[in-house]
């Protein structure tokens, strides 16, 4: 199969210099993207969207809804979920282990698979950078658990613990327990798969995008469920999985807009090195 007009006359020569200014807007340089207007609105809307979840999550955080939550899930002597089977043995550990499996039985998919373009899955190094995607999605959120100073509900010193509650927005601020807990680990074996979207909810046609929202409902429905087992649990805050969702999404956009902007680098360069007699072959 060779590649569609779509992907060959979309980059001109002096085109790459035009790109920090649009990088989210470029047009996707899969076979099933095309070069209109509408893959440009619609990345538009996605990243108001993306704005607007960030208002949200601002102003649950300054509600302080998340130890009201926690209040009325927990007693003075903890939370009666930690230890439960479902939870913990299903949900949480049985969970991540899935989770492990389908990132590996991904990686072997997307190295096994012909590298040349196929109509929905793009190029093999277009497979590969998504999965990369996945792959940074995660480490982010693990750095961030890394150097957090907020523990975790179970520790607060009202539930059992030996910590006092003090948010996340207080950076360096330590709260007498163990720390690194925001934000939620665990459902990051979900959302980190957001990175997994973009191509398909910018395609030109219906049957891919629909792909794509299919896709992105599933793995927001799978994700606020293993935040919802830990926060159940006094594992986590309502807000640790909301951050980690839109954490998820944000750095999804963010390399494959960094990928975009490095394939049409690399092709503006190659165009601009080719003779004229070449590049009209």
């Amino acid at each position: 199969m060779h590649p569609s007009p779509a992907i060959t006359g979309i980059i001109r020569p002096g085109a790459a210099a035009l790109l920090p200014a649009k990088v989210l807007f470029i047009v996707i340089p899969f076979s099933y993207i095309d070069s209109n207007h509408t893959a440009h609105r619609r990345a538009r809307w996605l990243w108001l969207c993306s704005l607007l979840a960030l208002l949200g999550l601002g102003l649950w955080d300054v509600s302080g809804l998340d130890l009201w939550v926690m209040q009325h899930i927990a007693t003075p002597s903890g939370f009666a979920l930690t230890d439960n089977y479902w939870l913990g043995t299903v949900l949480h550990t049985g969970a991540r282990k899935a989770s492990i499996g389908l990132f590996a039985a991904l990686w072997l998919l997307t190295l096994a698979w012909p590298t040349n373009t196929h109509a929905q899955l793009g190029r093999r190094e277009q497979r590969a950078w998504l999965l990369m995607g996945v792959t940074l999605s995660l480490m982010l959120i693990s750095a961030l658990k890394a150097a957090s100073t907020t523990s975790c509900p179970w520790d607060l010193a009202q539930f059992g613990g030996a910590a006092q509650y003090v948010s996340h927005w207080a950076w360096g601020q330590t709260d007498g327990g163990g720390g690194r807990c925001f934000p939620g680990g665990h459902a990051s074996s979900a959302f980190g798969y957001l990175a997994l979207l973009p191509p398909l909810l910018l395609a030109s046609d219906r049957r891919t995008q629909t792909w794509g929202k299919q896709g992105f409902w599933a793995i927001l429905l799978v994700g606020l469920v293993l935040g919802l087992t830990q926060t159940l649990r006094g594992a986590h805050y309502p807000s640790h999985t909301l951050w980690t969702a839109w954490i998820c999404w944000i750095s999804a956009w963010a390399w494959y807009a960094l990928g975009q902007w490095l394939g049409a680098v690399r092709r503006g360069r190659k165009r601009s090195n080719a003779s004229p007699t070449q590049a009209e072959v």
